[in-house]
């Protein structure tokens, strides 16, 4: 049991599976952490596959509940939220094995609760200079 979902990006074959976290408000709350934070585009090159893996990584902290691998080894029609695509800009342009959800249902206050959260865990990581 899970709130499964896999988030690939357009033009790229490297996929990012989350068993926890998958629903639209959650994923959307990583991409505008990702995008917030100057993480380069996830379809330019595999540096930003890898930061955005290691920013959802960090919010869920241990060691399980997260994967990186060819998207179609990943269980994209997993009955919960489905496959998200996503374009340059770290925006949702598709959806694959569920509907995209209205915006009408879209709830808020959850978004901006990991959306904070994730911005707390990541911020002193990724503002941190390379010595």
């Amino acid at each position: 049991m899970g709130n499964r979902a896999v988030i690939s990006f357009k033009g790229v074959s490297t996929g990012v599976y989350l068993h926890w976290n998958g629903g639209t408000e959650s994923v959307k709350a990583f991409l505008d952490c990702a995008k917030e934070l100057g993480i380069r585009s996830p379809v330019r090159d595999s540096y930003g596959i890898a930061r955005f893996s290691q920013l959802v990584g960090n919010f869920f902290g241990g060691n399980l509940s997260l994967g990186v691998g060819p998207v179609d080894s990943l269980d994209c029609d997993n009955g919960d939220n489905g496959l998200y695509i996503v374009g340059e800009d770290w925006d949702i342009i598709g959806r694959k094995y569920r509907p995209i959800h209205s915006y009408n249902n879209f709830k808020q206050e959850f978004y901006e609760g990991v959306f904070n959260e994730c911005m707390e865990i990541n911020k002193p990581i990724f503002e941190r200079k390379n010595n």
